[in-house]
C-alpha cells in the first residue's frame, strides 16, 4: 500500500510503520555504501588474520610477506616491520570490539618488548609505536607508556645535534658503488617522529618534540623538491650538516619519485601538523598529496606504479635494472594504504578544501577494497591486501602482500568510519 493512500485512510499503526520503514530507508541509502564496505572490509581481515593466527604460533616470529611457495614468511623483532602485524589485531579489536582480537593483539605486542632497546637503526618509531602506541591508546594500560618512553630514548640516540636529523641507516655503499652514506636520512623516517611527539607529551620532557621537529624541518628543506616530488635518501655530512647526496636506496632513479617514498612524506607531514599546528608541515603535506593525485603517470584506480618515473626519459638507474623482467610495470598497494590513510587525516585540516582529498582517499579505499588488490578469504597466506612491493634495486618482495599495507588499510578504514564525508 503506498504512504499517501495510508495517510488518506488515517491507518496510524500501519503508518508509523511505513514512516519508519521510509526513514530507514532513506538512511540506509545515504549511510550503507561507506558502511557496508568498511564491514565487508573487516570481516575479510577477520577471516584472514584468524587464518594467519593458525599459522603464526612463533612469538618470535612476526608475519612480514609471503616466501615463493605461497607461504608465510616471517621476521624478528630486529626488523623495521614487526610491529605491524600486533597493529593490524588492535585495529580489529577497536573496530569489533571482540576480546579475542584484543588477547592476540596484546599478546603479540608483548613479544615486542625487547625492541624498546632497538639503537641500530631508525625504525624503533614503527615497531613500538604502531603496536604498544595503539595498545595504549585502547586499553591505558601503564605499562605501555613506559616501554615507548624507552623506545623514544633509543630512537635519540640516533640523533646528532649538528645534523639535526635521526640518522637512518648506519654508513652503507649507494648503488653507484662510488658514493659511501655515512649519515644517510630516509624519507620513511618521517613516520618515527610520532613516537617522539607522543613521550614529550606524557613526560613533560621537550627534547624528543625538538627533535621531532627539527628532523622535520630538515627533511621540509631537503628530501621535497622544488616540485614537491622527494628523494628517498639525503646523505648528510656528520661534522657539518651539508647534504652531500641526494639519491635513491629502493626507487627507480636517484631523481624519480619512488611512490611509497612520496606516501611516508604526505603521512608523516600530516602527522607532524597535527602535532605541531605549524602550517608549513601541512602545507608541504598538501602539496606533495597533490604531486602523487595530479601526478600524469598515476592510473586511473590511484593505485601507483611502485615508482612514478619508471622507463620515463631523464631518469638512469644506478642499479641493474632489466625492463624485459616486467610485462607490465608492478603496482605498489603498501603506497597505496599508506597515502590513503593520510588523505583521510589530510582532509580535515583543510576546511572546505579538505573536500577533494576525502573524495581522493575514497576513490583509493574503493579501489583497494575489490579484485585486483583484496583477497578472497582464504587465500594470500591470510594477508589482507595483494600486489604490493618491498623493493625491485633488491629483487625483494615484487608483486608480494606486506604486512604494512594491510595495517595502512586498516587504519585508513577506520578512518573512513569517522569521517562523515
Amino acid at each position: 500500500m503506498r504512504l499517501s493512500n495510508l495517510i488518506k485512510k488515517k491507518q496510524p499503526l500501519l503508518l508509523a510503520s511505513a514512516l519508519a520503514l521510509s526513514v530507514c530507508a532513506s538512511s540506509f541509502l545515504w549511510f550503507s555504501p561507506k558502511t557496508e564496505l568498511i564491514g565487508k572490509d573487516f570481516a575479510v581481515a577477520e577471516k584472514q588474520y584468524t587464518q594467519m593466527l593458525t599459522t603464526a604460533k612463533d612469538l618470535k616470529l612476526f608475519p612480514r610477506t609471503t616466501n615463493p611457495d605461497g607461504s608465510v614468511k616471517y621476521t624478528d623483532v630486529h626488523d623495521w616491520t614487526g610491529g605491524f602485524f600486533p597493529g593490524g589485531l588492535w585495529y580489529l579489536y577497536e573496530y569489533t570490539g571482540d576480546a579475542k582480537w584484543k588477547a592476540a593483539a596484546e599478546q603479540w605486542t608483548a613479544a615486542l618488548e625487547e625492541g624498546k632497546y632497538n639503537t641500530v637503526h631508525h625504525d624503533v618509531g614503527f615497531v613500538m609505536y604502531c603496536s604498544y602506541g595503539n595498545g595504549l591508546r585502547l586499553t591505558n594500560n601503564p605499562a605501555y607508556k613506559d616501554i615507548l618512553i624507552q623506545s623514544a630514548e633509543s630512537l635519540c640516540s640516533r640523533y646528532d645535534a649538528k645534523v639535526g636529523s635521526i640518522k637512518s641507516w648506519n654508513p652503507k655503499l649507494s648503488w653507484d658503488k662510488k658514493t659511501m652514506w655515512k649519515y644517510p636520512v630516509i624519507i620513511d623516517n618521517m613516520m618515527n617522529l610520532e613516537l617522539l611527539f607522543y613521550a614529550s607529551k606524557v613526560t613533560g620532557n621537550p627534547k624528543y618534540k625538538d627533535i621531532a621537529v627539527s628532523h622535520a624541518l630538515n627533511a621540509m628543506r631537503d628530501h621535497v623538491r622544488k616540485d614537491y616530488s622527494s628523494y628517498h635518501v639525503i646523505n648528510y655530512d656528520a661534522q657539518t650538516g651539508k647534504v652531500l647526496n641526494s639519491q635513491t636506496n629502493q626507487g627507480y632513479s636517484d631523481n624519480s619519485t619512488w611512490a611509497r617514498g612520496q606516501a611516508w612524506g604526505i603521512y608523516g607531514f600530516t602527522m607532524v601538523y597535527r602535532e605541531t599546528k605549524d602550517k608549513r608541515f601541512l602545507e608541504t603535506a598538501r602539496k606533495m598529496a597533490d604531486f602523487y593525485l595530479k601526478n600524469s603517470n598515476l592510473p586511473k584506480d590511484k593505485i601507483p606504479y611502485w615508482d612514478f618515473n619508471v622507463n620515463q626519459k631523464g631518469y638512469q638507474p644506478d642499479w641493474n635494472y632489466d625492463a624485459t623482467k616486467f610485462a607490465v610495470v608492478p603496482r605498489d598497494v603498501s603506497a597505496a594504504s599508506v597515502v590513503t590513510s593520510a588523505l583521510f587525516e589530510l582532509s580535515t585540516y583543510l576546511g572546505k578544501g579538505g573536500k577533494l582529498y576525502y573524495q581522493q582517499a575514497e576513490q583509493m579505499i574503493n579501489s583497494l577494497s575489490k579484485a585486483p588488490y583484496l583477497a578472497e578469504p582464504g587465500t594470500n597466506a591470510g594477508f589482507i591486501l595483494k600486489h604490493s612491493v618491498g623493493s625491485i634495486p633488491h629483487t625483494s618482495e615484487i608483486d608480494v602482500p606486506l604486512i604494512y599495507a594491510d595495517y595502512y588499510f586498516l587504519e585508513a578504514l577506520l578512518r573512513y568510519k569517522k569521517l562523515k564525508g
